[in-house]
């Protein structure tokens, strides 16, 4: 007898089949069921710091005016490294996916035009930044699990990274949020906090070294890109000094790649001053950051609002708090979201915009962003 995968009643699923996981190269979390929820990060924020709760796990939306999807859960299990995927998920019954694209909002040319109107906005105004966003819907017969969807990420992702969040505390009942991010919005651990932006891309070219080896060289030496990265860089330094004894930011980015991208990347680390702000509180402050919104916040925000269809959870962050206040944030950029019956799912992909931006090379940015996705469903 079958049943809806997601609902955790299948009889060949296993029973450890998680409803949160983040798969991290330098440690992951899983957990299942739920104690409590909040659509409210503030409020999980009180009963963090009142000692209410062992854990708070979930996704925070991209506009923090929406609800947030966090959960207090039931059973948590901890690891040192990244996860290993389960072998139902792998080689069992659970590890056939059939996908098919059925959609794009906008069209590619439609985005070019909101890339070329975008870029004009900026050189005539006091906007800096803007990052836009496209999205592709996608259906599945049979339905999909997203723990599927998952698994396949963490085994194709350079690094293992991956995570799922259930969007049900949201209003969202029954959808999930699946990804793969490289970037990590904010970790803290006891007094120390570090961040890893991600702004300035190039995609890889897999088959070829030398011509991947050209990209990054490439990306290295981009004015267009180090100016993207360096108002990204400059939002965490405001939110992180007031709050640091001392703060060390690397002079200049670094490259760092994923199995599809290139990009410039900085580590931030920090001292927190007593009394630390929890995880969660430093991911309220700090995200959206520059990154995934632009500069000012405000204006690109408007831009956005009016530019795009609603992102939902895209470009806002996913993670966990634990008792002791410590955590990690990642940037929710490389996902999809999974409707409540496994039938369909929306991926995003973005850019960031500057005066110096061409619009075709956007459009191939996203085009090469979305791949993390789409290689994962067979697309």
């Amino acid at each position: 007898m079958s049943s809806n995968p997601l609902t955790g009643t299948g009889v060949n699923r296993p029973a450890s089949a998680p409803d949160f996981l983040l798969s991290r190269a330098d440690g992951s979390v899983r957990t299942q069921g739920a104690d409590r929820t909040f659509s409210d990060a503030w409020q999980a924020i009180d009963a963090i710091e009142r000692g209410e709760v062992e854990m708070v796990v979930g996704a925070l939306p991209f506009d923090q005016d929406c609800p947030a999807a966090l959960t207090v859960p039931q059973t948590i299990i901890r690891e040192p490294g990244p996860l290993e995927p389960h072998p139902y998920y792998r080689v069992g019954p659970g590890s056939q996916i059939n996908a098919m694209l059925i959609d794009v909002d906008p069209s590619p040319e439609e985005h070019l035009s909101r890339v070329e109107a975008a870029v004009s906005t900026i050189r005539s105004s006091l906007l800096d930044k803007v990052v836009l966003a496209r999205a592709v819907d996608i259906a599945f017969d049979p339905p999909v699990d997203p723990r599927l969807v998952a698994a396949r990420l963490i085994d194709l992702s350079y690094t293992h990274d991956g995570f799922i969040a259930d969007l049900t505390p949201a209003g969202r009942v029954g959808h999930f949020l699946v990804g793969s991010s490289p970037e990590v919005v904010v970790r803290r651990r006891g007094n120390t906090v570090t961040s890893f932006p991600l702004a300035g891309s190039a995609a890889r070219v897999p088959n070829d070294p030398v011509a991947d080896r050209a990209a990054a060289a490439s990306l290295a030496g981009s004015k267009k890109d180090f100016d993207e990265h360096r108002f990204v860089v400059e939002h965490i330094r405001d939110v992180l000094a007031p709050l640091c004894t001392e703060l060390e930011i690397a002079q200049r980015p670094v490259l760092e790649k994923t199995s599809e991208m290139w990009h410039l990347a900085t580590p931030i680390k920090g001292t927190l001053k007593n009394p630390s702000p929890t995880a969660l509180d430093l991911a309220l402050r700090l995200y959206p950051t520059p990154a995934v919104c632009g500069t000012p916040s405000s204006a690109a925000e408007a831009l956005i609002t009016t530019a795009e269809s609603d992102r939902g959870f895209y470009a806002g962050a996913v993670g966990y708090t634990d008792a002791a206040g410590d955590g990690e944030y990642m940037v929710a950029i490389r996902c999809a979201e999974v409707n409540a019956d496994g039938t369909r799912a929306r991926a995003w992909a973005g850019g960031g915009l500057t005066a110096d931006s061409d619009p075709q090379a956007e459009l191939d940015e996203t085009t090469a962003k979305l791949r993390t996705i789409m290689r994962a469903l067979g697309l």
